[in-house]
């Protein structure tokens, strides 16, 4: 097969009719360094305006956005992302951004820049028919995991909370996340990876299947479970069936030659619940408890839940 120049590749991304953007990911605050014109037809910004400054320019004073502490969180880490923003065009008009960023590495494994697809999501979001909570059904589904989306868990999380501070009722959030999947894709390659976190999907759902149970991918390799309760005494069994889970997923024997435990996949989990105070807007708390309990246990040897305080 007759190789392509450098040249032609460019072209190809320059022709290319999604907007992509490659940011330096060696510089302290990820400047642009390309995008095509693609992305100038979204944001209204020419390449000049955009090339050495941070796509944070386009979220304006519309910060409080849980995507843009996932993606930073996700990018720090030097994972890829999918997230759904608020951003908006040069003119200020809101421009709904689903955006997948993608790390590149170099030949020692350090990630160098990380390139960003950028799609208008706004002509869907009007299109398409809204279910009660209001996201399309086109968000709603994970399409690597086939459990609900990150966008999706959360309206429904926010749903809940609504509901059990109403009725002063406790709800419980379970991160599931798999150990050492960066070393696991860079052995199996992304598809392996991917049919890696569709297997711990699945046992997750076998386990928490009642109606009430909420199922979302949560990011990367991390599955999240949501667990509304009628009464407190509904919380252990909760806790039991997580426990139980993190067992399931180390007895299913998925070959995993680099971990540096069992030499099988494993996760790491972590819980945390509590009754939705009346003076708490939304879940931050019941979320930055759960993540705080997930680093906890990775700290302490992983394999494990570990249970917020």
């Amino acid at each position: 097969m007759e190789s392509l120049d450098a040249n032609f590749l460019r072209r190809i991304v320059a022709a290319a009719p999604e907007g992509i953007v490659l940011c330096d990911a060696r510089a302290s605050d990820w400047p642009v360094v390309y995008v095509n014109a693609a992305f100038e037809l979204m944001t209204g910004y020419t390449a000049a305006e955009l090339i050495g400054s941070n796509l944070r320019m386009l979220q304006g004073a519309d910060r409080d956005q849980e995507g843009l502490r996932r993606l930073r969180e996700t990018l720090e880490r030097g994972e890829e992302c999918r997230v759904l923003l608020r951003n908006y065009r040069k003119s200020g008009e809101l421009l709904w951004n689903e955006i997948f960023v993608q790390p590149l590495r170099d030949d020692s494994g350090t990630v160098t820049h990380y390139v960003a697809f950028h799609r208008d999501a706004g002509s869907l979001l009007r299109s398409t028919e809204r279910g009660p909570a209001g996201l399309p059904s086109w968000l709603r589904e994970d399409r690597v995991s086939g459990v609900s989306s990150r966008p999706w868990f959360e309206e429904l999380l926010g749903r809940e909370w609504q509901l059990a501070r109403r009725e002063s009722r406790p709800l419980t959030l379970l991160l599931f996340d798999i150990d050492a999947l960066g070393v696991y894709n860079d052995t199996f390659g992304r598809a392996g990876g991917d049919a890696a976190i569709r297997r711990v999907a699945r046992t997750i759902g076998g386990v928490f299947r009642r109606g009430t149970d909420v199922i979302g991918r949560w990011d990367a390799g991390c599955i999240a479970v949501l667990a509304a309760h009628r009464k407190s005494d509904d919380v252990e069994p909760a806790i039991r069936h997580a426990r139980a889970t993190v067992e399931r997923i180390a007895a299913l024997h998925v070959h995993h030659p680099r971990s540096p435990l069992l030499k099988y996949l494993t996760v790491t989990a972590g819980a945390a619940t509590c009754v939705p105070d009346r003076e708490q807007e939304g879940p931050a708390q019941l979320i930055a408890r759960a993540e705080q309990a997930l680093r906890d246990g990775k700290l302490q040897g992983r394999n494990q839940l570990t249970v917020a305080a």
